[in-house]
């Protein structure tokens, strides 16, 4: 049919709610209607009535919905609204395998132009004239019969009970597959577009927003150094915050790649078994710094509570961040945030994003800076950008793409299993680098025992079960997302004066670990008493105070 015919096309309001159900609620969700497949017993004539049943109910559910709130002013607009959030929340679940949650909301919300610049491909410009623009064009086109008042009362009641007949009577025949699939599969909703956008945007904005002019909650006021030995020289400890790398491709944890093969070499603590709080950076971050576990994370809390940070600067600490990523999520709000210079980002960016490679020359050009005559003890903080993705190869110089054939796009559910594997393990190959080259900065740094302690923010997934990226529902996130990678070294003069500490640490390669150890641990390990440790998270509380 011709755009002109379509122009010339008039419908009823009743036909055009219908036709607009059945487009959200079948073309939008096909991936959906597969996963059921895959869980429904059934085989044959019967599993194709079941996946019927499903696709009737949830189109069925829409134009429910639809004839409620879908009148002759409003019909067009609310259509259009509609087809842009389904279509591309669709392509986020049909392309990437991501459940929409509101953690992906915020995600969303807190993302900057470069992250949002990598999701754009051709693949996803081309998803959205088919399954977006297009149907706009159609909805702008067609024409809505004007209709008495009384005969669009009598259809949308008509339409309501017919809707609502098919949605109980099919569930209440398919009762106990749905119970059982759905009790099993809670993520299972998140798929659905467009309702897993709307319903998640309305679940950040009642949840996980933050609340504006809300005061600041101190946090550890009866911290301090616990003392203070002038003959020793002051501690320097930088922490830096990975961003998805996961644990199960370090080769220090067993990989078969070689993609740590500068770290092996270093005299350093490994931990294998480590898990994240989040697996979002707006999730994991705030709450690794916020001095509460993750059973009890509580996100408006944090937003305006002091932290890890507050309390390391009000013992005494010169604490520092330095970020060559999208900020630091509330955590370093309150210290000192050092400006990388101008030359250092000619010589590492482009089009806004930096190798971290900057993260060596900012440290070293920190260190240069100071005063030889100050001894204040520091925490440094270093936040990369790491394996960001989806555009994994745009985070390695072209020295360090060893593994080839590699993925060369940000639309990596077009790239081979190989190619999409040896992007993102090339990426964790400049992490090696980009760490070895911080522990001998440090080790030159002879005027201050220095330590560093590594661990990303969150893992990724890179295909795993039709899975990408990151973001998925604790929960039910796959071990890709959750095993993070994290690492310790310290230098011979810190090892001198805290050799029991090292140790202990020592002792803890293999033990399980998370996230939750880094805020009373950090304390410790920097000489920092105060009554919020919590010694049941604190690594070396076990084996110091048995």
């Amino acid at each position: 049919m011709s755009l002109q015919k379509i122009k010339t096309q008039t419908i009823s309001l009743f036909a055009f709610n219908l036709l607009l159900a059945i487009w959200l609620g079948v073309f939008l969700n096909i991936v959906f209607y597969e996963k059921i497949q895959a869980l429904t017993p059934y085989t044959g004539v019967k599993s194709r009535l079941f996946i019927a049943a499903s696709v009737i109910v949830v189109a069925a559910a829409y134009y429910f919905v639809l004839q409620i709130l879908s009148w002759t002013c409003t019909a067009k607009p609310l259509a259009i609204a509609l087809v842009v959030i389904g279509g591309f929340s669709s392509y986020a679940v049909t392309s990437l395998g991501v459940l929409i949650t509101p953690d992906q909301i915020q995600n969303l919300m807190q993302t900057d132009i470069v992250e949002a610049r990598d999701i754009w491909s051709w693949d996803l410009v081309i998803w959205g004239l088919g399954m977006v623009v297009l149907p706009i064009i159609v909805i702008l086109s067609v024409t809505l019969r004007p209709e008495p008042i009384w005969q669009k009362i009598w259809k949308k009641a008509l339409g309501l009970a017919l809707s609502l007949v098919l949605v109980s009577g099919l569930l209440f025949v398919f009762y106990v597959d749905f119970a059982e699939i759905f009790r099993e599969n809670r993520d299972l909703k998140e798929m659905i577009s467009p309702q897993n956008m709307i319903e998640s945007v309305a679940s950040y904005y009642k949840h996980k927003a933050p609340k504006q002019n809300l005061p600041l909650l101190s946090y550890g006021t009866d911290a301090k150094i616990a003392s203070i030995d002038h003959s020793t020289l002051p501690k320097l400890m930088v922490l830096v915050v990975g961003e998805t790398a996961r644990a199960e491709n370090f080769s220090l944890n067993g990989y078969a790649k070689k993609t740590n093969p500068k770290l092996s070499k270093q005299d350093i603590l490994n931990f294998s078994q480590v898990s994240s709080c989040g697996t979002a950076t707006a999730v994991s971050v705030p709450c690794m710094f916020s001095g509460m576990p993750r059973e009890d994370y509580d996100e408006q809390l944090a937003s305006h509570r002091e932290g890890l940070l507050d309390i390391a600067k009000r013992a005494g600490y010169q604490v520092t961040w330095i970020d060559n990523n999208s900020g630091c999520k509330g955590a370093c709000d309150r210290v000192e945030q050092f400006k990388i210079p101008e030359s250092l980002q000619q010589k590492w960016c482009n089009e806004g994003e930096c190798f971290d490679g900057i993260l060596i020359d900012s440290l070293k050009a920190y260190l240069a800076a100071l005063d030889q005559k100050d001894r204040r003890p520091r925490l440094i903080v270093l936040h990369q950008i790491g394996s960001h993705g989806p555009a994994y190869y745009r985070r390695v110089p072209p020295p360090f793409k060893v593994f080839n054939p590699t993925c060369e796009t940000n639309a990596i559910q077009g790239c081979t299993r190989e190619q999409l594997m040896n992007s993102y393990d090339n990426s964790l190959l400049y992490t090696d680098h980009v760490l070895d080259a911080l522990i001998k900065t440090l080790k030159n740094t002879t005027q201050y025992q220095t330590a560093l302690w590594y661990l990303s923010d969150h893992g990724e997934s890179t295909g795993e079960s039709g899975m990408y990226l990151h973001g998925a529902p604790y929960a039910i996130a796959p071990t890709q997302q959750t095993h993070i990678p994290m690492l310790m070294w310290f230098s011979d003069a810190w090892k001198q004066h805290a050799k029991k500490q090292v140790q202990c640490l020592a002792q803890q390669g293999k033990v399980e670990l998370s996230q939750d150890n880094l805020f009373p641990t950090m304390l410790s390990l920097l000489g920092i008493t105060s009554k919020v440790i919590n010694p049941k998270n604190d690594m070396l509380h076990t084996c110091l105070n048995p």
